[in-house]
């Protein structure tokens, strides 16, 4: 499994995803603090604190690369469905199951490594602003850390198992299309708050969705020796 890992790695050429993450963590960067810095000077502040300001950019963060996820499978599994590429490595001595649980694990697996790095990164960037300007009243205790540290590694782990749900849709009809339309969707309806709730910060959601993810990905291994490529 590791060795096929690492073949479909070598093959995906990582230069574009990399390229895609940095674009997006310093739009998400942009966009939060140009935000918080115009309400500040408008003297109507949504942000009262740096642990509010987390969790926002987590919830950021999280739809982002959750759609990013979408596209991973859409690039490692939907695509070669749909090009018949994949009736090549079919031919090789290799199980089906573990060249399609490989990908899958690369898409879920990218995904968590992703989330938790560009968190660190676009909170620790938005906090020495914060330092610098004072955008946003309050100082970061060790405690606060902590459980944001403790969060993060939750949610990521809530939202690649999320990624993975699209797999469903885009395999039905080999649909690249409908992969990533359905990973939009999902975002927007987790997205979702009403007065004094948002159901991203609802972390029972994103565990649920992420077992969802995993069913829909173990049926799909399970189908790869009889579904006809």
């Amino acid at each position: 499994m590791l060795n096929l890992i690492r073949i479909e790695l070598r093959k995906m050429k990582m230069g574009w995803y990399v390229r895609g993450v940095i674009i997006a963590n310093l739009i998400i960067l942009g966009f939060m603090w140009l935000v918080s810095y115009t309400e500040k000077a408008e003297g109507t502040e949504s942000l009262q604190s740096m642990d509010e300001a987390f969790l926002v950019i987590g919830t950021f963060v999280r739809a982002v690369f959750i759609v990013f996820g979408a596209v991973l499978i859409a690039k490692l599994v939907i695509s070669e469905y749909k090009n018949k590429t994949i009736q090549v490595m079919f031919t090789y001595p290799i199980s089906r199951k573990k060249l399609l649980a490989a990908k899958l694990s690369i898409s879920g697996g990218l995904t968590f490594i992703t989330i938790l790095v560009s968190n660190a990164f676009v909170a620790a960037a938005f906090y020495m602003l914060n330092s610098i300007y004072h955008v946003i009243p309050g100082e970061l205790s060790a405690d606060v850390i902590s459980q944001h540290s403790i969060k993060i590694a939750v949610f990521a782990f809530g939202a690649a198992g999320t990624s993975l749900v699209p797999i469903f849709f885009g395999m039905r009809k080999h649909s690249v299309s409908a992969t990533i339309i359905s990973s939009v969707v999902i975002v927007m309806l987790m997205s979702s708050t009403s007065p004094g709730l948002s159901i991203s910060s609802i972390v029972y959601i994103p565990l649920s969705l992420a077992a969802v993810g995993l069913f829909f990905s173990y049926m799909a291994v399970r189908k790869a020796d009889w579904q006809d490529a």
